[in-house]
């Protein structure tokens, strides 16, 4: 509990000490067995004026568990004091008890939850984050990345600030306290028009809560209402979730501050052109989320679609790689007349394993996700779909498996372009060094994964697979810097060296 003019955040953590939870993060680390799929950002969900706000809060960020799985947090404001839970791993094991909920008193609320991109996986960088300000309490969470952050943290603690994390969202807090501005909203928006990057932003006071996007709105935040209450979400599956009705999305580069005489909206930064991240169509949101008016799943089965117009393959059966790749799968197989059939069962128990991370333990990492449904590949030519290739080791395995279950080919179908590029706002991608296709030309991925095809989708297949015509070169409709190396923002912290690009690019779109 925190008093509104108290700087001493009370963090419970059910037993869990610092070593704790480092021995948890390295158990987590061999649990993944080499997995190479891209990791999920964070999520953040918001209640303002809701007798449930904080059971509602854990509802919403259990709708939103896949975009981060190694923490969570709620903090609440009854009117006069912030109340602040920040629990490691998931919201179904931490938040699942009405004596937790409880504890957070308030009909106001914010929540996260954690995979980090910045910053340890240690308590102190679980957000939400809270700060005691000269206006009174003031708790954020973000979902995004800045990539101003290490430039604005060395300036602020040569100046003197104390940072208590090693996160890039304790870099607002700072920004926030500094501010000379009167009102709380004009110090947020002092704040946010001095960091770059993807942002989308939930703040609490004790009597407003605050959302907001990025200029170009690469990272999604919707608003919602249920009764009379308000709701922010990372996706409207959240909204969903706790019977919110979906109202609109927070416009790229807006503000909106909700109290009790409704929503005001504020836009500080010039208009620009949306770019929201593509990645969200292709893996991140939940397949029945809605972004800009379009069904995930719908789109996704668009990008199958796409993918045997552009690469037919002479196949017996199509088989997903589950679980990302199936609505694509789908959409390969109706288009192309193949039949689909679940060759690959997921095994979705795995967790932490008790078993030591032996070399020859980790070699069989994948069979602990992965099983072949020998009945379906046995003695057939398989086609496999998947979203997204990073280093190639699992889908190597994979592959290695069709052929052990006796697949007679196999061939590889990935339903977005090769990741050539590495990600600054919020998807932890490695360094370009690791990703398979900036070091492979298509024949040598082909070897590396051991399949008797390789094809991938086109950039203009995505694009249109999310109904438009085609990539716009000059102005591209949406974030494909993965695929492209066109960066829509600054990258101040990574010394120019993809800023070339970067600042071409921006001075066409301003």
């Amino acid at each position: 509990m925190v008093s509104r003019h108290d700087t001493t955040a009370v963090d419970i953590i059910d037993g869990q000490t610092t070593a704790d939870n480092t021995v948890a993060r390295q158990a987590d680390k061999w649990s993944r067995y080499g997995d190479d799929r891209l990791r999920e950002e964070c999520g953040v969900f918001g209640v303002f004026d809701h007798a449930d706000a904080s059971a509602l809060t854990a509802l919403g960020l259990h709708a939103l568990q896949h975009r981060g799985q190694e923490a969570a947090g709620i903090a609440t404001c009854d009117g006069t004091q912030f109340h602040l839970e920040r629990r490691m791993g998931l919201v179904g094991d931490n938040f699942n008890k009405q004596t937790v909920i409880d504890r957070l008193k308030g009909r106001s609320a914010i929540g996260h939850n954690r995979y980090s991109t910045t910053g340890d996986t240690i308590l102190r960088n679980v957000q939400p984050l809270f700060a005691d300000l000269d206006t009174g309490g003031f708790a954020v969470a973000h979902n995004g990345n800045l990539t101003n952050a290490l430039t604005l943290r060395r300036e602020l603690v040569s100046s003197g600030a104390i940072c208590q994390s090693t996160s890039d969202t304790e870099v607002i807090l700072h920004l926030l306290s500094r501010s000379k501005k009167r009102r709380i909203v004009e110090r947020f928006v002092d704040a946010i028009r001095q960091i770059e990057g993807a942002y989308a932003l939930v703040g609490l006071t004790d009597d407003m809560l605050i959302g907001a996007r990025d200029p170009v709105g690469i990272r999604p935040l919707v608003i919602g209402r249920l009764d009379n209450a308000y709701v922010l979400a990372s996706e409207t599956c959240a909204l969903d979730i706790v019977g919110a009705e979906f109202i609109r999305e927070v416009d790229n580069g807006e503000v909106v501050a909700i109290t009790k005489d409704g929503i005001e909206s504020h836009r500080p930064f010039p208009k620009r052109p949306a770019q929201p991240c593509i990645f969200e169509y292709i893996y991140f949101a939940r397949p029945d989320s809605i972004i800009n008016g379009r069904s995930v799943y719908d789109v996704r089965k668009q990008f199958g679609v796409q993918l045997a117009a552009e690469s037919p393959a002479d196949v017996d059966v199509v088989v997903p790689i589950p679980d990302s790749g199936v609505p694509a799968a789908i959409g390969y197989a109706q288009h192309s007349g193949i039949p689909f059939e679940l060759g690959i069962i997921r095994n979705h128990y795995v967790g932490r394993t008790f078993i030591e991370p032996e070399q020859q333990i980790r070699a069989l990492g994948v069979k602990l996700k992965h099983s072949a449904n020998a009945g379906v590949i046995r003695g057939k030519r398989i086609l496999l779909i998947d979203d997204s290739v990073v280093r190639g080791t699992t889908s190597k395995k994979i592959v290695q498996l069709m052929y052990e279950a006796g697949a007679k080919e196999v061939h590889m179908r990935i339903a977005c372009p090769p990741i050539t590029h590495s990600d600054y706002y919020g998807i932890d991608t490695p360094s370009k060094e690791d990703l398979l296709a900036a070091n492979l030309d298509n024949e040598g991925m082909r070897e590396f994964m051991g399949a008797t095809s390789l094809a991938f989708l086109s950039i203009n297949g995505v694009y249109r697979g999310v109904g438009e015509t085609g990539r716009d070169s000059l102005r591209p409709q949406f974030t494909d810097h993965c695929f492209t190396g066109e960066y829509p923002t600054p990258l101040t912290d990574q010394n120019g060296t993809e800023a070339p690009r970067q600042l071409s690019l921006l001075a066409e779109v301003l």
